[in-house]
């Protein structure tokens, strides 16, 4: 895949901006988490590059090819806690908005059982900024590498 525009050349302090909320949100959750929720939105919108780099990461974080493997049926797999499939539930709502609002409300209420009201608004973002990686990088056709991605994430801080 080559990329049709480069979003860190073009808009710099605007990507540099949009980097280290990126990252400030991400870390406030615990990274097992934010790497279930990183691959799941990538799989539902189909961004192979967020696919790649955060299956990458999760491994290099501990994270096992069992559950990798079957987050994308999570619901029937037994390898998840209650806390993440409340976060599951919620990132699939978010991310297919345009199914409607029934599954929002469903989601919700699981996520009360587990999750406190910043934590809410914690996973909230880190869900919209994943989808907004997303289109980014399906938008503009990019293809990184996790280490290249590790250097533009060192020079955005």
């Amino acid at each position: 895949m080559t990329a049709k525009l480069d979003p860190f050349a073009a808009a710099p302090a605007l990507m540099k901006s949009w980097m280290g909320t990126s990252l400030a949100v991400s870390d406030s959750l615990e990274p097992s988490l934010v790497s279930l929720v990183e691959v799941r939105a990538s799989q539902i919108n189909a961004c192979a590059n967020c696919i790649h780099m955060h299956t990458t990461q999760a491994r290099q974080k501990g994270e096992t090819e069992q559950r990798l493997y079957l987050l994308s049926a999570w619901r029937e797999a037994p390898c998840y806690t209650e806390r993440e499939r409340a976060a599951l539930a919620w990132t699939e709502a978010l991310t297919r908005l345009c199914d409607g609002h029934a599954e929002l409300e469903r989601a919700r209420s699981a996520l009360n059982d587990y999750f406190s009201k910043e934590e809410q608004v914690k996973l909230t973002l880190m869900i919209n900024v994943i989808n907004g990686w997303n289109r980014i990088a399906v938008g503009f056709g990019l293809w990184f590498e996790p280490a290249a991605a590790k250097a533009v994430q060192a020079a955005a801080a």
